[in-house]
Parts: structure tokens; C-alpha cells; sequence
């Protein structure tokens, strides 16, 4: 699985309007061109406040980026491989990343530029970072088939368990619950009870690889997405986690891999939305109930919801 990496490209190039779509004339009035973050590719993004993102790269640095201002807030050099995931926890000024090196790092913004806390135990890269909603507890996954329980105040593991053929792919924990989900390179969906560390519901696999998932902030919902080409996969899968392994609704499209997806947040009596990110280049946001894709302008989106992931398959920022 190849990251997807982006090339600069004129703008009436890189949003032509597909055949058959008609153009937005006025989105290229709204584009800014920022400077760049890492000098290598983005692997991961996530938001650590209204303002500020937080992105992983290739050149193995965690970065603090103003997003509106356009500007370098902090980097973090403490990883000697690439950063395959960051995570912040909301609220706070705590960062998270993960890394091919085997090892996570905490970082604090407000705590000087070198890592506070350092959760060593993992044998391959670590891709799953999950942190317990009351913010004590540290999850993560890795593709040696180990999931791991961390607290994060002593850095110690607390838990440990193996799984055959469980190559971690991403980890989220339920909203409000002791539960956590995670995704897999075997096709298959795990539940987890963090209090026993067991495995309490496995969904049943799917064709394709899971690349990633989220769980929508009332915990009911679970979105996972799969790799593929040609069309063929690249599909995101709504499940309720009410019902553990009850798939509601696939939202197809793509063309390459999904690499990512999560819920939107959502305005007080609105409807509920998805997006999907994937290898061939788009974004795609779909209502979750009716699995139709919706059409919104990308810079909106960026400017409304802050979370990076759009990123994540190799474009290096809003140019």
C-alpha cells in the first residue's frame, strides 16, 4: 500500500471539474498557497485546537501549524523514522504521535520542544493511537499484532494482548464507554473491553483491508473504510455498534483506496454526514443515512472542520 503523493499542478488543473460535473468558478478566488510544514511527505494530520493542526511526516517531525494564520507554531524532532499517526487530546495541549521507529511520544505545546513521555514496547511500526475519554489511559496498535494498554502519567504498560494476523491499521475509542474499536490489515473489525482487555465482538471481515475507522460522538455508529483499485473495494461501511457486525449502509464511489473516513460534526438538527478520503485524489462527504455523496466545496471544508486527515494520502496542505 503506497502513499498517494501529491504534485504541484495549476489550480484550474488540480479542480477541473469532472466530465459531466459542472465547475465551481469560485472556488479558485477562496485558495491560499501556506508555507510548507515537513520537508517530506504528510502522513498524518489531526486538529489540536480551532486554529491549530497538528501533522506527522517522512521527515520524521511532529508539527503545530496555524492554520488560519498560515504559519509554524512548533516542531517536534524526537522520532528517528517517519510519524505514521498523531492524536491530541481535546481539551488540552497534548500530543501524541506514533512511528515507524516502534515507539509513541507525548508531547505538551506548552512544555519546550523536547518529548514528555516516551511508551516503548511495540516490536514493528505503531499505527493506532486511541487516549480513554477521562484522558488517563493510552492505547495503541501496531502491525506485530499487539494491542497495548499505557498509563500515561507512569508511561507504563498496563496491558497486553496478542492477536494472530492482527496487523493494526487504527484504533478509536468509543465516545463515553470503556470500549474501543480498532481495524486490520486481516479484513476484520475488533471491539475491545478496556477494563478486561479482551476482545468482546468481532464484526465479520470484509473483502478488502481495513484502512481506517471512526465512532460518531454519541458511540451508536461505526464508519470503517477498505482498500481496493479499480473501483473495485475503495468502499466505506456504516455500522452500528448497537448491534455489533450490523452493517447499515456502504458509501461507494471511489476509485482506489479509502484511506480514511470519519463523521463530520454536525450542526444542532442537521444531518448527520461522512466524509472519505482516498488514493484517487478526492474527497467525497455523504449523507449518512441515504449514503448519497454531497457536493461541497473543498476550502469550506477545511475552513469548517480542521480535522487534517484530508491530508493524509499525500497532499501537503490548502494550496
Amino acid at each position: 500500500m503506497g502513499k498517494l503523493q501529491s504534485k504541484f499542478r495549476k489550480r484550474s488543473d488540480l479542480y477541473r471539474a469532472s466530465k459531466g460535473e459542472k465547475a465551481d468558478t469560485t472556488f479558485d478566488s477562496q485558495v491560499m498557497q501556506y508555507e510548507p510544514a515537513h520537508q517530506g511527505s504528510i502522513n498524518t494530520v489531526t486538529n489540536l485546537s480551532p486554529d491549530l493542526c497538528v501533522s506527522g511526516g517522512s521527515d520524521q517531525a511532529v508539527v503545530v501549524y496555524d492554520w488560519k494564520q498560515g504559519r509554524m507554531c512548533q516542531s517536534f524532532q524526537g522520532h528517528n523514522r517517519e510519524v505514521t499517526k498523531v492524536l491530541c487530546y481535546a481539551g488540552s495541549t497534548w500530543i501524541f504521535s506514533a512511528s515507524r521507529d516502534k515507539t509513541v511520544l507525548m508531547w505538551d505545546l506548552n512544555q519546550g520542544d523536547e518529548p514528555i513521555q516516551e511508551f516503548c514496547g511495540h516490536e514493528l511500526v505503531v499505527n493506532g493511537l486511541a487516549i480513554s475519554p477521562e484522558g488517563r489511559k493510552l492505547c495503541t496498535g501496531s502491525r506485530d499484532n499487539w494491542m497495548c494498554l499505557w498509563d500515561i502519567e507512569s508511561a507504563k504498560c498496563e496491558q497486553r494482548q496478542n492477536v494472530s494476523r492482527n496487523l493494526v491499521t487504527h484504533v478509536c475509542w468509543v465516545p463515553g464507554s470503556s470500549s474501543i474499536v480498532q481495524t486490520s490489515e486481516d479484513k476484520t473489525i475488533r471491539v475491545w473491553d478496556s477494563r478486561a482487555w479482551q476482545v468482546t465482538n468481532t464484526f465479520p471481515a470484509k473483502q478488502y483491508i481495513q484502512t481506517h475507522c471512526d465512532v460518531s460522538p454519541n458511540g451508536n455508529y461505526l464508519v470503517s473504510s477498505s482498500n481496493g483499485f479499480g473501483g473495485q473495494g475503495c468502499e466505506a461501511t456504516l455500522w452500528d455498534l448497537r448491534q455489533p457486525g450490523c452493517k447499515v449502509v456502504e458509501y461507494r464511489g471511489h476509485l482506489q483506496t479509502a484511506a480514511c473516513c470519519m463523521f463530520l460534526p454536525t450542526p444542532p438538527g442537521g444531518p448527520v454526514q461522512v466524509a472519505t478520503s482516498s488514493h484517487d485524489g478526492s474527497v467525497k462527504i455523504w449523507d449518512q443515512n441515504t449514503a448519497a455523496s454531497l457536493h461541497h466545496p473543498l476550502f469550506s471544508l477545511f475552513r469548517d472542520v480542521v480535522s487534517g486527515w484530508f491530508w493524509s494520502t499525500g497532499l501537503s496542505g490548502p494550496h
